[in-house]
């Protein structure tokens, strides 16, 4: 019987049991993949604590992996058994095997391994919408990008470097501010030990940034606003410190009229044309090598437990994946 992590209640890491499952065979539009590389996101943590509702439990955690084709459903087409796939949209990707809408995979191109496939559909879409749809990023923009050092940061800012940007990214640490300077930026503030939006107006000469990504959420709010040119753009994209809790608009009129946006992969994601641009414009800059994946650990999957304590902890760098 194959594994899989099973989450009975809603709870922290110790809730996520490695148990046998049953195997399923793929119904209408869909696909079953064995997988071998499994993506963790923070998305993960939301579920498995219940601050996102998981459609039923028992479930299983997991939007990312990678593997190969191992049978297909009825009325599938682009797939056959034997391909290499890899999805940022499962139900259950911490597993040995799961069941999949094709419409929602893709394949990996030569020269991709399965780990960086893994490691970058998630992050990696959420860079390309977030550079590509949400503010489209050109040469001779000045960014702003929150948790630099993290999985999507690391991504995010050697691509909008590679757009011709500046990049001002923040770090939580000296180890993490130099992995940003490394991965595209050019500024990075300690945001524990320096005034955000401050440094941000002396590095543009008072003037502002258009745009402002910011995973982080609640904590960082307030900086983020005020590091906005007028007209600017709040990208809020992911919740890290928790979720914004009553933003007042009448903040932003006196900052310049500004814009607050809370896009998702999905919205993006869910149009399959979309999706296949999207996933084309990511493994073209990956296969050119003007952005690298950082996978900075590989986990067995029996030990979920202790990745979501890292992750939550905010102790990693880059991405994590998991093997079954």
């Amino acid at each position: 019987m194959p594994k899989a992590i099973r989450v009975h209640e809603y709870g922290g890491p110790e809730v996520m049991a490695y148990e046998d499952v049953e195997r399923r065979e793929p119904g209408p539009g869909q696909i079953r993949v064995k997988l071998t590389a499994i993506g963790v996101n923070f998305i993960d943590i939301y579920f498995r604590s219940g601050a996102y509702k998981a459609a039923q439990l028992p479930f299983t955690p997991g939007k990312e992996g990678a593997g190969t084709v191992d049978a297909v459903g009825e009325g599938v087409t682009g797939f056959k058994v034997g391909d290499r796939v890899a999805t940022a949209s499962a139900e259950g990707s911490y597993a040995e095997e799961m069941i999949v809408p094709a419409a929602g995979c893709v394949q990996i191109p030569e020269g991709v391994d399965d780990a960086t496939a893994a490691a970058m559909m998630l992050k990696g879409l959420t860079a390309e919408y977030l550079l590509h749809r949400t503010y489209r990023v050109k040469a001779g923009d000045t960014i702003l990008f929150h948790a630099a050092a993290g999985g999507v940061g690391l991504i995010a800012c050697q691509w909008a470097k590679h757009l011709g940007a500046t990049v001002i990214g923040t770090a939580g640490s000296a180890e993490k501010a130099e992995l940003a300077r490394k991965h595209g930026c050019d500024h990075v503030i300690l945001y524990r030990e320096e005034d955000v939006a401050k440094r941000v107006r002396e590095i543009t000469g008072g003037k502002g940034v258009p745009v402002v990504y910011d995973g982080v959420g609640q904590a960082t709010l307030m900086g983020s606003l005020d590091s906005l040119a007028p007209l600017g753009l709040l990208a809020s994209f992911g919740s890290a410190s928790g979720a914004i809790q009553g933003l007042d608009l009448g903040l932003l009129a006196p900052r310049g009229s500004l814009y607050v946006t809370r896009p998702t992969l999905f919205t993006f994601a869910s149009q399959r044309p979309v999706l296949e641009e999207m996933a084309r414009n990511l493994f073209g800059v990956v296969a050119s090598g003007a952005v690298k994946i950082p996978v900075h650990a590989k986990r067995p999957l029996a030990e979920a437990q202790a990745v979501h304590r890292d992750l939550a902890g905010r102790e990693t760098t880059g991405a994590t994946v998991m093997l079954p």
